[in-house]
């Protein structure tokens, strides 16, 4: 049911008080006005704290810095006269006694006429006496097909040719934001670029950011890694090959799922992180990163509401990447977080979210062990797959050696034995790989000279990689994996040794 069709809806049956959570003032009131003048034959009379009535000459300034005479003037109203009142800000004085006694008074009057306050405000913070009375409807933010007309008429008047693919991802990175945001920045393209190109994009996201500022749980990640910088993990490239355009109108009509998420699995430094950079980079869309060290607060209650409010602003700028790093120390089964019942609870709301979500947030959690990972975060449903990265075998290895060293050294990258470091370099993780390359740098920067093979070689045989060290822990996750109840991120088979 669409917000028109709920208003309507509400406004027949009568109800009473009707409170609409946005932050879109403007474009709530219009299309309330257009909605009436269409469909409804009422008056409509809009008060704010600072003006007080306007649009209505018989009743101009009048409430102005008074919200208890603002409810007065429904009183004073024909009780035959369909009408409406629009509130702006009005929640902020629900709490006054006065405010409140005079709301639930006029309520028994708005049943039996047609009459209908309409508060409108960003906070939704309703007293507990007014919660049977205030009917809470949301008004969403622009759909596809208002960004689309929005786009299109903003091209035509400036005569720019967008191409197919550019515009569907123009469309793609102002979904989450307001309508009057979305002008104010096509505004900064165009006077940044004097058109519309593939640069547009990056301000767009850029833009998200200041929504995500606004919550202490969630960071919002630039990221510049790119699928190229991974060595190995081929089977999980692949997949996520074929999900990259799954967040497009095509895929829409085509009657596709929205891709939900993956966890990935593996010791650390195996490129669980770097993965989950490089998905945001390469299908254009907002990393959030949530701190999981923030999310259980001290105060009963509060690690629920910053899960929600996690929740509502991942939903808010979608489609986006949400990163839940470690989520095995988020959501221990084996520790308690506040008091007994916080983490139980907070685990209950997240895999429920994770199972009926319809907005597209695609999860990306990452975990180093599968001791602590309860059951109902690994059960089907919750991700669409979940990966074991493994240590890179000897082909991944030199792999990962070029792509680093191209990155160091991209005129002498040849020259390095990559077949003989990649041998020497057994259980060695691709962070690991890389450390050993920069430590042989160090080594032959403080000698005043280029670094060599050989240099690489010494820094390999001062690491203790930290598979040796965390043998144990590495051997289950391969028993795991081999059990076939998760997906190899790499096409080569797993050696247990």
């Amino acid at each position: 049911m669409t917000f028109n069709d709920e208003l309507n809806l509400f406004l027949k049956a009568r109800y009473p008080i009707i409170y609409i959570n946005t932050i879109e003032e403007d474009r709530v009131e219009y299309v309330i006005r257009k909605n009436v003048k269409t469909n409804l034959k009422r008056s409509i009379y809009s008060w704010d704290f600072v003006d007080g009535y306007t649009n209505n000459p018989n009743n101009q300034g009048f409430g102005k810095r008074n919200p208890l005479q603002a409810l007065e003037l429904v009183e004073r109203l024909n009780s035959e006269t369909p009408a409406i009142f629009l509130l702006k800000d009005f929640n902020r004085f629900l709490n006054d006694l006065a405010i409140s006694r005079k709301l639930r008074n006029l309520s028994r009057i708005l049943k039996l006429q047609p009459k209908t306050i309409i508060i409108i405000g960003s906070e939704l913070n309703i007293p507990r006496e007014l919660q049977d009375l205030i009917t809470v409807l949301q008004f969403q933010l622009p759909t596809e097909d208002e960004i689309i007309k929005e786009l299109e008429r903003l091209t035509q008047s400036l005569q720019i040719t967008v191409d197919t693919k550019l515009f569907e991802n123009l469309t793609r990175s102002c979904q989450g934001l307001s309508l009057e945001r979305i002008r104010r920045v096509l505004s900064k393209i165009i006077a940044t670029y004097k058109t519309i190109n593939e640069n547009s994009i990056s301000i767009l996201l850029s833009e998200k950011k200041q929504i995500i500022s606004q919550t202490e749980i969630l960071e919002y990640w630039a990221v510049n890694e790119k699928f190229d910088n991974l060595g190995g993990l081929q089977n999980l490239k692949d997949w996520l090959k074929k999900r990259q355009t799954a967040f497009g109108s095509q895929a829409i009509n085509y009657g596709l799922p929205t891709p939900r998420g993956l966890l990935l699995i593996g010791l650390q430094g195996t490129g669980k992180s770097l993965t989950a950079k490089a998905i945001a980079n390469d299908w254009k869309l907002p990393l959030l990163k949530l701190d999981v060290g923030k999310l259980f607060g001290g105060i009963v209650g509060e690690s629920e509401s910053r899960l929600r409010q996690m929740i509502s602003v991942s939903e808010t700028i979608s489609p986006c990447i949400l990163w839940i790093d470690e989520i095995d120390k988020a959501f221990s089964s084996s520790e308690s977080k506040g008091d007994s019942g916080t983490s139980n609870r907070v685990l209950g709301t997240f895999v429920s979210w994770l199972s009926e979500k319809t907005k597209p947030v695609f999860v990306i959690a990452t975990a180093n062990s599968i001791d602590s990972l309860p059951l109902e975060i690994i059960r089907k449903g919750r991700f669409d797959e979940v990966f074991f990265l493994d240590l890179p075998q000897k082909v991944e290895r030199e792999e990962i050696f070029k792509i680093h060293l191209q990155q160091f050294r991209p005129n002498t990258w040849e020259n390095f034995h990559y077949s003989e470091l990649a041998q020497l370099t057994e259980s060695f993780s691709g962070a690991e790989i890389r450390q050993t390359i920069i430590e042989a740098m160090y080594q032959a920067f403080y000698e005043k000279r280029e670094f060599t093979t050989n240099d690489i070689r010494n820094a390999v045989a001062e690491l203790i990689p930290l598979a040796k060290i965390e043998n144990v822990q590495m051997l289950k996750l391969k028993k795991w994996a081999t059990s076939g109840r998760i997906r190899l991120a790499s096409t080569k088979d797993i050696f247990l040794n």
